[in-house]
């Protein structure tokens, strides 16, 4: 098997890395920049504070903060008047997946013209397309290192897959500490976003040696990592694991591909408005449950990465392990899931035991916070998940 292998050209990552941008741009023979980001993080003044790096580097910027959560065609057309105003000669997407989601679209759009429901799947785009630089702001989507981005059809609620190299990032900056600021609920949902992302870039039939090796990094860093970020959002070294693990499940996916879970969130997602790695966390262990049986030894491997099974543990064991393990992560994290097959109608079915035994009971050792999550109470989208009568 010949796996294609595409990577941003720069990646600077490391607390601190934002203050490099600057550097980064110029070092790319680029002068007019167009800043995208969402109307959060200019009222916050960090887009203003990053728009000064940019000066302060000789560069002439321009901003756009009309970003919104899960892009639509209807919202690139602001920010497509504003490149072309500008004369910008590159893009920069500051924020989580929708503005660099936006940015890639924007890169695109500013060069090819027409409408971004030419550019869906099955079509690959090649280019050209104005170079786009990533600054990601959440431990989550990865969308700074794949060639990938995801616009809704205005007209027909489509969530729409981009491909293609043109959709690549020519640089990112990586920099864990802006993510210190992010609300447990969005570090939640994020974080269990980034694990989807390497669970089925590991096993996805386009997986590859390349991509597995980053795919069970990120399982392993984000099973021992994502508790701790949740209940304490100033945890460096957590935060800063968590950064490094999100970017590594994107370059995973992106040179692999995702899976069930993701082919169910996007539509969710457009016709609910549920946030990408909300909805994905609500699929993740029911999904996976179902998953399983199609690659029970990749599911094995992940569940050992993640800590939920060891290497004397059977392939089936572990496999059903991983499933226990996602469901009490999603639970810890506040995540309302639907039941699992065996959970239906108030019955536990009791699992494989190891080695071919049957009828042990095993508890799947987890953390838990030390604070509930600040965000959104999951408890209404809990009560609409509960089966009804007869299911």
């Amino acid at each position: 098997m010949v796996a294609s292998i595409s990577l941003p050209r720069i990646l600077r990552v490391g607390g601190g890395a934002v203050g490099e941008l600057g550097d980064v741009v110029r070092g790319l023979g680029l002068r007019r920049p167009l800043l995208v980001t969402d109307g959060f993080l200019a009222g916050t003044g960090a887009a203003e504070r990053l728009m000064a790096t940019l000066r302060d580097a000789g560069l002439r910027p321009q901003l756009f903060a009309g970003t919104v959560p899960d892009p639509t065609t209807d919202s690139l057309d602001a920010g497509l008047t504003v490149l072309r105003e500008h004369g910008a000669d590159s893009v920069i997407g500051f924020g989580g997946g929708s503005p660099m989601d936006t940015a890639k679209a924007l890169g695109l759009l500013g060069v090819q013209g027409g409408q971004m429901r030419d550019y869906k799947t099955p079509h690959t785009n090649l280019g050209p397309a104005l170079p786009v630089i990533a600054v990601p702001t959440t431990a989550g989507s990865g969308s700074e290192a794949t060639q990938f981005t995801i616009i809704t059809d205005s007209a027909t609620d489509e969530k729409m897959l981009c491909p293609g190299p043109a959709f690549l990032p020519v640089a990112a900056v990586v920099d864990f500490e802006l993510t210190l600021s992010m609300p447990s609920r969005l570090t939640a949902d994020t974080g269990v976003d980034a694990l989807t992302h390497a669970v089925e870039a590991y096993v996805s039939r386009k997986a590859n040696p390349f991509s597995d090796g980053l795919a069970l990094n990120a399982i392993r860093t984000i099973g021992q990592h994502l508790r701790r970020v949740y209940a304490d959002g100033e945890d460096r070294e957590a935060r800063e694991a968590m950064m490094l693990a999100a970017t590594q499940a994107g370059i995973a996916f992106s040179n692999s591909s995702v899976a069930l879970v993701h082919g169910m969130s996007r539509p969710i997602g457009a016709h609910f408005h549920v946030a990408h790695g909300l909805s994905n966390a609500m699929l993740f262990p029911a999904v996976t449950a179902f998953s399983v049986p199609a690659a029970a030894s990749r599911y094995a491997d992940c569940a050992r990465a993640l800590g939920a099974a060891t290497d004397g543990d059977s392939d089936a064991w572990a496999a059903d392990r991983l499933v226990e393990a996602l469901r009490a992560l999603c639970q810890d994290l506040e995540v309302p899931t639907p039941p699992s097959p065996r959970h239906r109608q108030g019955r536990v079915v009791p699992p494989v035991a190891p080695h071919g035994r049957t009828g042990a009971r095993v508890r799947i050792p987890r953390q838990q916070p030390r604070r509930t999550h600040r965000g959104r109470d999951p408890g209404s989208l809990r009560a609409d998940l509960r089966p009804t009568p007869g299911e």
